[in-house]
């Protein structure tokens, strides 16, 4: 049975850089995009928002927006309410029942492991991330650190649906 939701996916930024594209085309068919570049002007961010646009169309991908304002081609929010799919960051159980409260069909727990997008933060762990998602009656994401090898070997089994990455995408194959 297919999931109603991607079960992988892409967190953007602006330090990818041109990494983005390569990102993009290596996410799977039917994953997710959640598009934020918060610190880029909103000129530009509308630029580059309409150019992942054309991408996710083309692969088949989900792509919802974090932050305003709001863009053509979104399916959903990241981190508020709104129309179409609903995506939550959660960082504790508070957070997590927050996301639940509002309407999120998805909760990203994060970091599970220590990531380069946050140097320094402390990750929570398998176990104490899956805590934070046990018994939400919405979909767990693990974020952070997390690679298709991690996702298989550790998280899988403690009930997550799926991950989300920032560097795993944009990472040469081979």
């Amino acid at each position: 049975m297919r999931a109603r939701h991607p079960d992988r996916w892409l967190m953007t930024d602006e330090r990818q850089g041109e990494a983005l594209w390569r990102a993009l085309e290596r996410l799977p068919r039917g994953g997710g995009i959640v598009f934020r570049h918060h610190a880029t002007p909103t000129p530009e961010r509308a630029r580059l928002f309409a150019r992942v646009a054309a991408v996710a169309r083309r692969r088949g991908l989900v792509l919802v927006r974090a932050g305003a304002p709001r863009f053509r081609g979104e399916r959903g929010r990241h981190g508020r309410r709104g129309p179409g799919l609903v995506t939550w960051p959660a960082h504790t159980r508070r957070e997590a029942i927050a996301g639940f409260r509002a309407g999120a069909t998805l909760v990203f727990v994060s970091p599970v492991f220590a990531t380069r997008s946050h140097p320094g933060a402390r990750a929570l762990g398998p176990l104490r991330a899956a805590a934070i998602a046990r018994g939400l009656p919405v979909a767990a994401i693990a974020l952070g650190g997390v690679d298709e090898r991690r996702y298989h070997r550790r998280l899988r089994a403690l009930g997550f649906a799926g991950y989300a990455a920032i560097d795993a995408w944009g990472r040469p194959t081979g």
